[in-house]
């Protein structure tokens, strides 16, 4: 268990980026995706819990132009056990204002779960896998998530060695504990890795990476190291966006087998192909419920995240459709 919790629960979901962002350009490419883990599920909006939206809300919202897909990372030791959405993002595909953008919703957010009553949104994926998960999003937050991709933390350090490593600008403040979780995960897999002794943009490779987006004991807590999933995924994009177009399909190849998903490979190509077609895309990123619009409250001894739904909804919406960038009201720590 000691073992579990020094690895990460961030959602390294990079395969679907990659796909979406370098996809699509080479034939090549839709052979490389029969390595994806494909999982079905149900499209109907009842089992997706997504709402019928007014005429006017539908124009807005119900678009191609702006794509919403669900990322997992999953707390699970085996590919058959429960697991929790420890870290669970909404990647926007944004062709209306040329963005992408990572929507982070805080693991102990108290919401309503189908069937399960109200309790942490991390905990309907061990409920009910990523159906539930999808569901438990479009409830609450009023979207319409149709797929998902999910990484585990099994897969999350091969998956940023596979690419390279990550470049992370690291701060003195957590150079200590990127150095503890990164030397004890080492440890326990007979490895070895080199030590970060000074402050500064570097390269990490996977097992640095994976323990500098674990960090959570500094200030801001949990609030900050999602902050730190959205680093270390904002990296990698950067890191692919560079590659030349001759190397694409060879990462491709390297990246896709670390991923689960619930996009066929022709959809899959069909969102690659969108996205290659409209010049580059802005990378934007927020984390949900903002400060001053949530509260901590312990209920029948569990710790909670109760928030402002209702402006929690509107604020995730002006940022996703609108493209306006929420203000928080005070911070919270």
């Amino acid at each position: 268990m000691k073992k579990i919790k020094l690895r990460t629960k961030v959602a390294l979901s990079t395969f679907m980026i990659i796909v979406l962002v370098l996809g699509g350009a080479f034939a090549y490419t839709f052979y490389q995706l029969s390595k994806v883990k494909t999982t079905e599920i149900s499209k109907t909006n009842e089992d997706l819990g997504i709402k019928v939206k007014d005429p006017i809300q539908k124009k807005e919202e119900e678009s191609d132009e702006i794509i919403n897909i669900a990322l997992f990372g999953l707390d699970r030791r085996s590919k058959d056990e429960p697991a929790r959405s420890d870290s669970i993002m909404i990647l926007s595909i944004d062709k209306r204002h040329n963005k992408i953008k990572m929507s982070s919703i805080m693991r102990d957010t108290y919401v309503k779960i189908n069937g399960h009553g109200e309790t942490k949104i991390n905990h309907a994926y061990a409920f009910g896998g990523p159906l539930l998960a999808i569901r438990t999003l479009n409830e609450n937050f009023d979207l319409d998530i149709r797929d998902y991709v999910a990484v585990d933390f099994f897969n999350a350090e091969a998956l940023i060695d596979a690419m390279g490593g990550v470049t992370i600008d690291v701060n003195e403040e957590e150079i200590g504990l990127l150095n503890k979780y990164a030397e004890s995960v080492a440890t326990s897999e007979k490895k070895s890795v080199p030590a970060i002794s000074t402050p500064g943009p570097q390269t990490l490779n996977g097992l640095q990476a994976v323990a500098y987006s674990r960090i959570r004991y500094t200030d801001g807590g949990d609030f900050v190291r999602t902050e730190r999933q959205r680093t270390v995924l904002s990296a990698m994009l950067a890191k692919l966006q560079s590659l030349k177009p001759t190397e694409i399909p060879s990462a491709v190849s390297n990246l896709l087998p670390f991923s689960e998903t619930s996009i066929n490979s022709i959809d899959i190509m069909k969102l690659g192909s969108k996205v290659i077609t409209t010049k580059k895309m802005v990378l934007e990123q927020q984390r949900f419920p903002l400060d001053g619009y949530c509260r901590g409250k312990t209920i029948d001894g569990v710790w909670y995240l109760v928030a402002d739904i209702e402006a929690t909804v509107e604020q995730l919406h002006k940022f996703v459709y609108e493209d306006i960038k929420p203000v928080p009201k005070a911070p919270i720590f």
